[in-house]
């Protein structure tokens, strides 16, 4: 027999029936947002948002689905402008990507959201038999990555979803470095025809790509070819990578970065020629380093062109509770790791 609470709850269950499926709810994480500098920072989710009002506006086969967290993952910007477009599942993470199979299958452009932990691994059986199977066109844009996510700690910091995503037949991999290019990844992958997953932060970054950068899917973005070292990174580590580049220029080092985007199709031109111009290569990436940008650089190189690669990224452990910047430096991810990295390789 249930308590007398859990009676009541389920009363008032049945006495308040669930909202329109095109009503956005922000109960589950509906959280604020990490402060992380002023002009010239943005979060990722928060370019997502704006871009897909944009496409939107644009397209009218283009359809949202969110599990619940709709503020948070900044799709409710679209569900304001196009409610009768806009499918919160609630918390209903396989439910939601089976949602968006099926309005594929009918002439439809699904962009799916929640968090990265619950998009990838709640949903990762229905990821794989039903969209990546079948091919279909679903694009699957995940939010909270990796360990910004800050406070909310181990349950909610995905770092394992980019080698999740990697490892499945069919499916793009992509990691924005900043708003610009997220704003140009989601009308990219509108256009192009397969499953994609896009990995975006909490955290605000700082714009780093150029003003007249285009992204391609597929093609890296070298920023400098390094003669001693470079650098490989993706998403949030790209603008970590360049302050590496910057401190390590000062004691006469020359380190090139390049931010790697696609994670798959790796841009195996790109990584082929910076690892023929010095020995080493860095990756760098908020993520583990077993299975993501690190893993798939070696991958490559080991077959093509083996140097010596140094993986930073998260080590064999989970995450933990605390503020972004505290964080980066706890799993040693700050310019200043990158940095003594390549000083002790070189040196050694």
């Amino acid at each position: 027999m249930g308590s007398k609470d859990q009676k009541s709850e389920v009363r008032s269950q049945k006495s308040n029936p669930p909202e329109s499926p095109h009503t956005p709810l922000c109960k589950r994480g509906a959280e604020g947002d990490f402060k992380g500098g002023e002009g010239g920072f943005v979060a990722t989710r928060d370019a997502y948002g704006d871009a897909l009002l944009e496409l939107g506006k644009k397209r009218n086969d283009v359809v949202v689905l969110d599990a619940d967290l709709s503020c948070s993952t900044k799709t409710i910007k679209f569900a304001k402008s196009f409610p009768e477009r806009f499918f919160n599942m609630g918390v209903a993470e396989q439910d939601m990507i089976g949602t968006a199979s099926g309005l594929s299958l009918t002439g439809k452009l699904p962009f799916a959201s929640t968090f990265a932990i619950f998009e990838t691994g709640r949903a990762w059986d229905q990821i794989r038999q039903t969209i990546c199977y079948s091919n279909l066109n679903v694009k699957l844009v995940a939010t909270h990555s990796g360990i910004t996510v800050g406070e909310d700690g181990a349950s909610h910091q995905a770092l394992e979803d980019v080698a999740l995503m990697r490892v499945i037949a069919n499916m793009t991999v992509i990691v924005p470095a900043d708003g610009n290019e997220t704003k140009q990844v989601v009308h990219a992958i509108a256009d192009y025809y397969g499953p994609v997953y896009v990995r975006l932060g909490r955290s605000k970054v700082p714009s780093v790509m150029p003003d007249d950068y285009q992204f391609q899917r597929g093609k890296a973005y070298t920023f400098h070819t390094g003669k001693d070292v470079n650098i490989v990174a993706m998403g949030i580590m790209v603008s970590i990578a360049l302050d590496a580049a910057k401190i390590l220029k000062q004691d006469g080092i020359d380190a090139g970065v390049i931010n790697m985007s696609t994670v798959k199709p790796l841009d195996h031109e790109q990584l082929l020629n910076a690892a023929k111009a010095c020995g080493l290569i860095i990756t760098a990436e908020e993520h583990s380093i077993i299975g993501g940008l690190g893993s798939a650089v070696s991958e490559f190189l080991s077959e093509k062109h083996p140097v010596q690669i140094i993986r930073v990224g998260i080590r064999d452990i989970f995450g933990c509770s605390g503020k972004p910047e505290e964080l980066l430096k706890l799993y040693g991810l700050t310019a200043d790791d990158i940095v003594q990295k390549i000083r002790e390789s070189l040196l050694s």
